[in-house]
C-alpha cells in the first residue's frame, strides 16, 4: 500500500498543482480545468491524494502538533545550555503567554489553512467536472478532511472564517465567524460525508488503506462532539455515544496487545488503528520525524540509526508518576539510566559516561540529559531514508473510542456503564484495573493513553484543568479566554475582516 500511495503522490507531482488558500488575502488559481481534466476516477484520486498530504501534517510531530501539546502538563521543547532549541515562541506557549506575533502560531496557521484550501480547490472541480456523478465518494473524502482542518482551526483559533469557494476575492476577503458557527459547519459537513463513504466493512481493507472510511469520519464527529461544550457552549454527550457505537458495532476494530504495537513500523492494517498517514520515505512518499525530535543523540547507539537524534521534546515527572510501575505504557517513557537493547549495557557516550534522563529543571536552559523522552513511534525495525522513519502516523484509534464512550457515559450518570470500557484499556496495558469512576481518573487514563498524540490540550481545556492548576514552568492559574489562540498579526494586517480573539 505504501508503494500504491507513492505512486499517486507522483502522479500528483507530475500532473497538477493545486490552487490553495495560504493566507487568506491571497490567491491562487488551479492550473486545470474540469473541462479537461478529472474525467476518470484515477485523474480525480490523484488530485485527492494531494489533499491527504496535506492532511497527514495535523498527524505528524510538527507545526501542527506542537501547538495541540504546547501549553500543556506533558510536553516541553526547552532550550538547551548547549546551544540547541531555545525559541522564545514555544517558551511563551508553555508558559500561557501567547501574544499574535508567536511565530509557532502562525506555521501552525499556514499549515492548516492552505490545507483548507486544497480542499476547496479539489472540490470545486470535482463537483464541476462532467464526471461529478461517478466523484460522489471523493468529494465526500475531501470534504470531510476540509471539515477536520476546520475542527483544528476551531479548536486552536476559535473564531475563524469559513471559507468554502476556491478563490479569494481580494475586494470581499473573509470575515471571522464565530466559534459555534465553526462547530455546526463541521459537524453538518462531516455528517453529510459520512453519507457517500464506504464502510470500513465494504472494501478490501488492505488496498483501501489509509483512505477515510465511515468510521473514520464517526470517529472524527465523536471528537468533535467530545468538546461540544467548548465550542459551542451546549453538551452533545448522547452524541458521542451514538458515534462511538457506530464504530464499535461495525465490529471491525480492537485493542491491539500492546500500546507498542499501533506505532511500529510495521503499523498498517492493525486492528486499532481508524486513520493513518502512509509514511515511506525511501520512496519519496512522506515520513516520519517523531524519532528525529524526540530521542536523544546516544540513541543512534541504542538503534544503529542513520542519524543523530535531536532530542528536542521532553516530557517530565508529572508524566512519569501517572503511571503504577507495573503499566506496560510507563516503559515508553526513557527516563533514568539508558541501556543498549540489552537491557545490560548501560548506553555511553566516548567517555564512558552513561546517559542519565533527569527531570527538566528549565525550559530556558536546560543540559541535554534533562528531560524524559516519550518513545511512541519505535525505531525497531523501522526503514529510514536519512533521518526519516516510515512508521505511519496515526491519528485515530480504537482506544479512543472506548475511552470517549466511557466519559460521555460517565457524564451522563451511566458510570456502571463506563467503568468496563475504561478497564479494557487499562488492562491491556497490565495496569491495575479500576473499582470506580471519577472525571479525574478518566482524564488521567487519557493522559496515560495518548500521550504526545495531540489530544492534552483539548482534554485539559475540556475538564479545566488546562487553567485551575499548575505544574512545572505554568506557575500560574490561567483564565479561559487562553484556551482559544490569538489570531496571527500578519493575517490582521493582510486581512482587516477578521477580527482578533479577545484579550489579546
Amino acid at each position: 500500500m505504501k508503494n500504491k500511495i507513492f505512486k499517486l503522490k507522483l502522479l500528483v507531482l507530475l500532473t497538477i498543482v493545486l490552487g490553495a488558500c495560504t493566507n487568506l488575502d491571497e490567491e491562487f488559481y488551479g492550473r486545470l480545468s474540469p473541462d479537461n481534466y478529472y474525467n476518470t476516477p484515477e485523474e480525480a484520486l490523484s488530485s485527492v491524494v494531494g489533499v491527504y498530504e496535506k492532511f497527514s501534517s495535523f498527524a505528524n510531530i510538527g507545526d501542527v502538533f506542537r501547538p495541540e501539546e504546547f501549553g500543556t502538563d506533558e510536553f516541553f521543547v526547552p532550550g538547551r545550555t548547549s546551544g540547541g532549541w531555545f525559541s522564545q515562541d514555544n517558551i511563551d506557549i508553555m508558559r500561557h503567554q501567547t501574544a499574535a506575533n508567536n511565530g509557532t502560531i502562525l506555521r501552525a496557521w499556514n499549515y492548516v489553512f492552505p490545507m483548507i484550501g486544497t480542499s476547496n480547490a479539489v472540490i470545486e472541480s470535482l463537483e464541476s467536472s462532467p464526471s461529478a456523478e461517478n466523484f460522489k465518494g471523493l468529494i465526500a473524502e475531501t470534504k470531510a478532511m476540509r471539515a477536520y482542518g476546520y475542527f483544528y482551526a476551531m479548536d486552536l483559533w476559535g473564531n475563524i472564517p469559513i471559507f468554502t469557494d476556491a478563490r479569494v476575492d481580494p475586494n470581499n476577503l473573509p470575515a471571522t465567524n464565530s466559534r459555534s458557527e465553526v462547530f455546526e459547519f463541521v459537524v453538518t459537513e462531516l455528517k453529510a460525508a459520512a453519507e457517500n463513504l464506504p464502510s470500513v466493512n465494504d472494501v478490501d481493507r488492505a488496498a483501501y488503506y489509509p483512505r477515510l472510511t465511515k468510521e473514520a469520519v464517526y470517529s472524527a464527529l465523536a471528537m468533535v462532539y467530545l468538546n461540544a461544550e467548548v465550542y459551542s457552549g451546549t453538551a452533545h454527550w448522547a452524541d458521542v455515544i451514538d458515534m462511538c457505537d457506530k464504530v464499535i458495532n461495525s465490529n471491525a476494530f480492537e485493542l491491539e496487545p500492546s500500546v507498542g504495537d499501533v506505532f511500529l513500523s510495521t503499523n498498517e492494517n492493525n486492528h486499532e488503528v481508524i486513520l493513518a498517514f502512509s509514511m515511506d520515505p525511501t520512496k519519496n512518499a512522506g515520513n516520519n520525524q517523531f524519532i528525529l525530535y524526540t530521542n536523544p543523540a546516544l540513541d543512534k547507539l541504542k538503534y544503529n540509526l542513520p542519524f543523530s537524534p535531536a532530542g528536542g521534546y521532553s516530557t517530565d515527572t508529572i508524566a512519569l508518576n501517572r503511571y503504577e510501575d507495573i503499566d506496560e505504557r510507563r516503559g515508553l517513557i526513557d527516563h533514568g539510566p539508558q541501556y543498549y537493547l540489552d537491557g545490560v549495557t548501560p548506553l555511553a557516550d566516548a567517555d564512558g559516561n552513561q546517559l542519565i534522563l533527569v527531570p527538566l529543571t528549565s525550559i530556558t536552559a536546560a543540559e541535554d540529559n534533562e528531560g524524559f523522552k516519550v518513545t511512541k513511534y519505535s525505531p525497531i525495525g523501522a526503514k529510514w531514508s536519512g533521518y526519516n522513519a516510515d512508521n505511519d502516523l496515526v491519528l485515530m484509534r480504537y482506544a479512543d473510542i472506548l475511552l470517549m464512550k466511557a466519559e460521555a457515559l460517565f457524564r451522563t450518570d451511566k458510570a456502571s456503564e463506563a467503568l468496563p470500557l475504561v478497564n479494557q484499556v487499562r488492562t491491556r496495558s497490565d495496569a491495575t484495573p479500576f473499582t470506580d469512576l471519577s472525571l479525574k481518573k478518566i482524564e488521567n487514563e487519557r493522559a496515560r493513553e495518548f500521550i504526545w498524540e495531540g489530544y492534552r490540550r483539548r482534554d485539559m481545556i475540556r475538564f479545566g484543568s488546562y487553567f485551575n492548576t499548575t505544574w512545572s514552568f505554568k506557575e500560574t492559574i490561567t483564565p479561559e479566554w487562553r484556551g482559544i489562540y490569538p489570531i496571527p498579526a500578519i493575517q490582521l494586517s493582510s486581512n482587516p475582516n477578521l477580527d482578533q480573539n479577545p484579550n489579546y
